[in-house]
């Protein structure tokens, strides 16, 4: 009989036997009615467990955490050949014999909102030139297209016969609108309630002219992947979606394990019901050299916008030429090699090959030469079915579908993986960590907005209601200008979902650009109300002590960029610190200190030279009376080639581990991994990051996105703005030199702990504290001054309440948003979006709030009828 010693011993074995790095997994197909197990002991100690029934598949992983994949990785960057990231892909031949190799070839144009041009410039220079071409040369072509903001803009400029053809074209599967957003949104800076907002605008607009919804989502731009937009993907529909800018070692890795399709899954869900397909791009980019396989001076040649003459030439200096009966065989098979090594990265013999690149096919010859080429390529594969390959033009649901009936017939399933895609690197150690900060300005002016913007919707959804009510008929008064006032909050939303895209937010396009966005943005103000956009009454009536003295301290730094010749530099994208590290900030003068004490609040105001910090202790109940507001005002204009670096250093034992939120709806573990360069330990924080050990935990609630590092253990350090002279290589063609006077705003939470975090699925699930997202809350949604003209005859209300009670502490109002009845006027249906956050119990202020939370797994509606009673 085994002792509780050896039981011990032999689990452990178990355990480490099923999550060795040799990665095993039981195939479904076999079914082991006895499993053998020899147990070896020496001196009463087990030493090993020899089975001869465990059935291994090299790379057949499950379920894996794109955490354990950084731990395994080297991220050396060897010389891989033709693919430079990679590695050489070699086949036998007769792979395809049986399942014949199917080839979607689709068509793309990667049009920017905004970037070196202004979105209306873009329109008119290049994009309505490319959808009129769309009408006019698909034929029996497909094509598929992202960015509603163009696509609508363009629909609202065009005849009732050429809406005709679109639709037709739609109906047909001949253009597939995909993802539907209003803009290919960032992933690392936008916030979910902008990125839900952008996604409602896109897909109402499509129902309302189009009569249809995205199945498949297509993020290649974003400079990094979140698993929040994969949630709210799947939320709103959609079954698909695809990749791009990951990091190349992660790529390397995903296609040496045949997994870059996989089934992307949140951190939190222990069922497939968040699950949804992701196809990672393999290569370095989207444009064609980059996506018909691994050679890119191959794949280029197959690009033919690059016909010698025309003004697009082949950076590897040969050029395509045009297929005809003479070297179709030739030109057919070299293209059918890029295929294939292709498809060997794959579990399935279905294979995307996007053709397009950013702005393309502004002209219709372009449509021409791409077409007929490919064409007598393809019609060279069908008369010759011993090549087993069958190459046609498509769209993502056609790949998809290929896909889904070729996994279900060979009895295939993906695997699953949780995680995100930052911090994003193209090459070398060029990570893309600097735009998390470029520009912090307009990023914070963002989150004003934006909390403007809820604020608006919930007011006008409130005031329509209570309008019909009191008419009695459901319709709204004669004088009351519903139908302008929603123009305008329609404005707004757009306004605000332009933003979200990939070069807005994110803080890198020219300075022209810039200007226009914020341009956008302004609206006259003009008698002052308060109104508090909070719906959750909270208040402590003691403040007890635990006796502990935690020690915190801030520090401010300079870190500087690389200053070799011929090295590449930091600049809007890019973090390429010098080698120096970062450096204390000094003044050649003391800083002016006051002191301010009072019966609301204390605080401290340092005054130096390139910014003022303040630090302010609210002396009162309830979350604000709990955490310290850090403010600061920072002007570094006068710099050049310097970032501001603001540094929180406890005794906190965190170790190498910290958490950083992912676009405010979830918290996302981060490990600060010694092999990587000092720029790849910094993440997106869009609004929040905590350092923890067993017993205590320091919050840091942010009210604008920022990069964020816990580069030692005990600190937390974030970037506060960057001014940097030159360009970084990546088609900006310009430095980040239009710094402004910029605030930032934080929230301090220092918590005690007790216990661990909650296990979902074999991971550790870490949440904020319910008292870190009520600090949130009322820090991203302060209450709002609003002012009217002050001979306005509107009666002047002394207080409204809308809610009859306060929700559930864990319930947020994300949204009350009017919906369109017909373009441009509002409906009697108002979309409600209700988040239930998910806390951390073992950091609960103690004793616990006042108010309730839900308990259940669905919040009942009841809750919501009575809350909302004044709609009724």
């Amino acid at each position: 009989m085994l002792m509780h010693t050896e039981i011990k011993c032999v689990l452990n074995m178990f355990k480490n036997q099923f999550n060795s790095t040799d990665d095993v997994s039981v195939d479904p197909k076999f079914h082991i009615f006895r499993i053998r197990i020899r147990i070896n002991f020496i001196d009463q100690e087990c030493i090993n467990i020899n089975s001869v029934n465990f059935v291994r598949e090299k790379s057949k992983i499950s379920l894996f955490q794109l955490l354990d994949v950084y731990d395994l990785l080297p991220f050396d960057n060897p010389d891989g050949g033709a693919w430079k990231q990679g590695f050489e892909i070699s086949y036998r031949g007769d792979e395809w014999d049986q399942q014949p190799l199917e080839v979607f070839l689709v068509p793309h144009s990667h049009n920017d909102p905004g970037w070196l041009k202004t979105f209306d410039d873009y329109y008119q220079d290049q994009t309505r030139h490319i959808l009129d071409n769309i009408v006019f040369s698909l034929h029996r072509k497909k094509m598929i297209w992202a960015e509603i903001s163009y696509f609508s803009k363009w629909w609202n400029g065009i005849d009732e016969q050429k809406r005709a053809m679109v639709k037709r074209l739609v109906k047909a599967g001949q253009l597939e609108l995909v993802t539907g957003g209003w803009v290919m949104p960032d992933e690392a800076n936008s916030h979910y309630f902008a990125l839900l907002d952008q996604l409602i605008e896109g897909h109402q607009w499509m129902q309302t002219h189009l009569g249809v919804k995205p199945s498949n989502g297509w993020a290649i731009d974003p400079f990094g992947h979140s698993p929040s937009m994969a949630y709210l993907l799947k939320g709103a529909g959609l079954r698909n979606m695809v990749v791009q800018r990951v990091h190349y070692a992660v790529k390397k890795h995903f296609a040496r394990q045949q997994t870059l399709e996989f089934l992307w899954r949140q951190s939190w869900d222990s069922s497939p019901r968040s699950d949804i397909t992701c196809h990672m791009m393999p290569f370095y980019s989207y444009d064609v050299p980059h996506t018909c396989g691994p050679n890119p001076a191959i794949c280029c040649q197959f690009d033919f916008h690059r016909l010698a003459g025309r003004r697009v030439y082949c950076p590897w200096k040969i050029p395509p030429q045009p297929i005809t009966e003479q070297n179709v065989q030739e030109r057919a098979l070299l293209l059918l090699d890029q295929y294939r090594q292709k498809s060997r990265l794959f579990r399935s013999p279905v294979l995307l090959v996007p053709l397009g690149d950013d702005f393309r096919y502004t002209e219709s010859s372009e449509w021409e030469v791409q077409s007929t080429n490919y064409q007598k390529l393809f019609d060279y594969f069908e008369q010759h079915p011993e090549l087993h390959v069958k190459a046609r033009f498509g769209t993502l649901s056609d790949y998809f579908g290929a896909l889904q009936r070729r996994l279900s017939s060979a009895g295939m399933s993906l695997p699953t993986l949780r995680g995100d895609f930052f911090t994003y690197a193209d090459r070398d150690d060029h990570y893309w960590s600097g735009y998390f900060t470029s520009r912090p300005f307009y990023k914070r002016l963002d989150r004003v907005l934006e909390a403007s913007l809820r604020a608006t919707e919930i007011l006008f959804s409130l005031t329509m209601a209570e309008i019909r009510r009191f008419h009695g008929d459901g319709l709204t008064a004669a004088g009351y200008p519903a139908r302008e006032h929603f123009q305008k909050l329609t404005e707004a939303r757009r306004n605000l979902a332009l933003f979200q895209h990939h070069d807005a937010v994110t803080g890198t396009a020219r300075d022209p650009v810039v200007i226009d966005y914020g341009n956008r943005w302004l609206l006259p103000v003009s008698a002052l109300t308060i109104y508090n956009v909070i719906c959750i009454c909270f208040s402590l009536k003691l403040r007890l002590m635990s006796g502990l003295v935690r020690q915190l301290r801030v520090e401010f730094l300079w870190y500087g960029t690389r200053t070799r010749v011929n090295q590449d530099k930091s600049g809007a994208y890019l973090f390429l610190p010098g080698e120096e590290g970062a450096q204390p900030y000094s003044s050649s003068e003391a800083p002016l200190v006051r002191v301010s004490r009072g019966p609301i609040f204390s605080d401290i105001t340092s005054y130096f030279r390139h910014f003022t910090h303040t630090v302010r202790l609210f002396h009162m109940e309830g979350h604000a009376g709990k955490s310290l507001e850090v403010s600061n005002l920072v002007d570094i204009r006068s710099e050049n080639n310097r970032e501001l670096v603001m540094r929180f250093v406890s005794d906190v034992a965190n170790g190498n581990c910290f958490y950083s939120d992912l676009n405010g709806f979830q918290m996302q573990q981060r490990r600060t991994l010694a092999k990587l360069p000092l720029q790849a330990n910094f993440y997106p924080m869009t609004s929040s990051a905590f350092l923890q050990d067993s017993t205590s935990r320091v919050t840091l609630l942010s009210a604008q996105s920022q990069g964020v590092a816990s580069l030692r253990p005990g600190e937390l350090e974030l970037v506060l703005d960057r001014r940097l002279q030159q360009d970084d290589n990546r088609g900006l063609g310009q430095g980040v030199t239009d710094n402004k006077l910029t605030p930032s705003v934080y929230h301090l939470l220092l918590e005690d702990r007790r216990g661990g975090a909650q296990e979902v699925g074999g991971a550790a699930v870490q949440h904020l504290s319910l008292l870190a997202h009520l600090t949130s809350l009322a820090l991203c949604h302060p209450p709002i001054t609003m002012v009217t003209p002050s001979n306005s005859q509107l009666l002047k209300l002394s207080h409204f309440l809308p809610l009859g009670s306060s929700l559930p502490c864990d319930v947020h109002l994300l949204n009350m948003r009017t919906l369109d009845d017909e373009p441009g006027s509002p409906s009697q249906q108002v979309a409600l979006f209700l988040h239930r956050k998910g806390f951390d119990c073992n950091s609960a202020p103690h004793p616990p709030p006042t108010c309730k939370w839900s308990a259940q797994d669905e919040v009942h509606t009841l809750i919501i009828r009575n809350s909302l009673k004044k709609l009724q």
